[in-house]
């Protein structure tokens, strides 16, 4: 589980994120939503370390990530994959190489252990057999499977996702999200995805934590969001099938 208490940040004096609670369990999709500019991405720097609060705390089961030593962020580091908006593969890198990339530099793996560890991660996105091709060589969909697969090379217990539909079209799109809910369900992981797609969040989601202007607005299980009166997030709602 990773805990959010009273998380704000602020940049120049501007309060970007105005004292988020929040709580995102293990073995749960945990969706964060909200409009461009309202704090979503700040939230999830913070919560990877990417950024520092200005003031509150983001635990990690038991584990102050706000106040660790450097040794032991490292360690933290290593339960956490990421899978970026835009994949963030590197192009002269094979598809092998890419995915072994965390495991050189977190782990003492031989490379005969490495290379099993890659085969494993394709075989979870059902990418077996491309190691040897490079980025340019796959399609948008197979690197989004790819960037999955070098998220969860370590032995990861949290997982963040960044926009992971961006620039896919809807059947790619829905791929990719039973993926991320079967590694979720199967590993046992903390997933968290930002995201617009209201589509994602009632086909995968479990938890809602609906941002808005810097504020944690409504947080609730994707049952419940339809039948909530709050007058933001079903304005958000309406607006997010219409873009």
């Amino acid at each position: 589980m990773i805990e959010l208490t009273n998380v704000s940040k602020s940049f120049n004096g501007v309060e970007v994120l105005k004292n988020i609670s929040a709580k995102f369990e293990t073995g749960r999709v945990n969706l964060v939503i909200g409009s461009s500019g309202h704090g979503k991405s700040v939230m999830m720097k913070c919560m990877v370390g990417l950024l520092n609060p200005t003031s509150g705390n983001v635990m990690y089961d038991d584990r102050d990530f706000t106040n660790l030593e450097y040794s032991q962020l490292r360690e933290v580091r290593k339960e956490i994959g990421m899978l970026f908006q835009g994949t963030a593969l590197f192009d002269s890198f094979t598809v092998e190489e890419n995915i072994e990339f965390p495991l050189k530099m977190f782990t003492k793996m031989s490379l005969a252990e490495r290379r099993d560890r890659v085969n494993f991660c394709l075989e979870q996105v059902e990418m077996a057999g491309i190691n040897q091709k490079y980025p340019a060589e796959i399609s948008g969909g197979m690197k989004k499977r790819v960037g999955i697969a070098r998220a969860i090379a370590l032995d990861i217990k949290y997982l963040f996702c960044d926009e992971p539909n961006s620039g896919l079209d809807p059947v790619t799109s829905r791929v990719i999200d039973e993926l991320l809910k079967s590694i979720t369900e199967e590993f046992n992981i903390t997933t968290i995805i930002n995201t617009h797609d209201m589509k994602t969040v009632f086909d995968i989601g479990d938890d809602v934590v609906f941002i808005y202007q810097g504020k944690n607005e409504w947080m609730g299980k994707v049952e419940d969001i339809k039948t909530s009166n709050n007058e933001m997030l079903t304005n958000f709602i309406k607006a997010s099938y219409f873009d």
